[in-house]
């Protein structure tokens, strides 16, 4: 069980490395967090991301995400509440002021760690096109003998949260040390709040404009 060829299991790097890499609301949660609250904040997210990518495995696996692909009133409300959460992220990012000590206003004190772990989980969650994507991606995977298909999705599908545990805390440490040596000034530190807002938002505003097509 679970033989597969040195083409596929290399065909299948590349394409799990390029996906871990490509820009999305997840990649942008995490390095926000990185860089308003440090590694601390950059891994909770990243292992909240995590968790939400391992639920959506196990509804690929199930067979419960084409009930996203094939129902339009089910992936528009996933993508109506995700797209919400989103631009409400940026919002609050956006308003956040510049105390007189420099430092950032109380509105946007640091959260706690488990506050930010949730907020990957939902972000991750209420993204119908990760969960659609999943549903597309894993079966080219999937050889014919080399096991029961559900298993085999399983196998692809945590595999590619396994190439994301090598590829992204790396970023996490990079981002952290720059958020370092930009934290001295607050104008740089509310204008990358701002920044990081302004991009939620155009993320929620995209992700509402999405259809199920891939």
């Amino acid at each position: 069980m679970f033989e597969y060829s040195l083409a596929h299991w290399t065909a299948f790097a590349t394409a799990a490395v390029l996906l871990n890499l490509s820009p999305g609301p997840d990649m942008a949660f995490i390095l926000g967090q990185t860089a308003r609250h440090g590694k601390g904040g950059g891994f909770a997210a990243m292992f909240g991301v995590w968790s939400g990518a391992v639920m959506h495995v196990a509804l690929a696996a199930l067979g419960l995400s084409a009930i996203l692909a094939t129902s339009a009133l089910a992936f528009s409300l996933v993508k109506w509440v995700g797209a919400a959460y989103l631009v409400w992220l940026g919002i609050q990012a956006l308003l956040a002021r510049s105390a007189d000590d420099g430092a950032l206003a109380p509105s946007a004190a640091v959260p706690r760690r488990r506050d930010i772990y949730r907020q990957g989980i939902l972000i991750s969650l209420l993204n119908p096109k990760v969960a659609i994507f999943f549903l597309a991606f894993l079966p080219q995977f999937v050889v014919p003998g080399a096991g029961p298909v559900s298993l085999q999705l399983a196998l692809h599908g945590l595999l590619i949260i396994a190439v994301a545990a090598i590829v992204e805390p790396p970023l996490v440490l990079a981002g952290a040390r720059l958020a370092t040596a930009l934290r001295g000034s607050s104008r740089v530190g509310l204008w990358c709040e701002r920044g990081l807002g302004a991009l939620f938002v155009g993320l929620g505003v995209k992700l509402a404009m999405s259809s199920r097509t891939m």
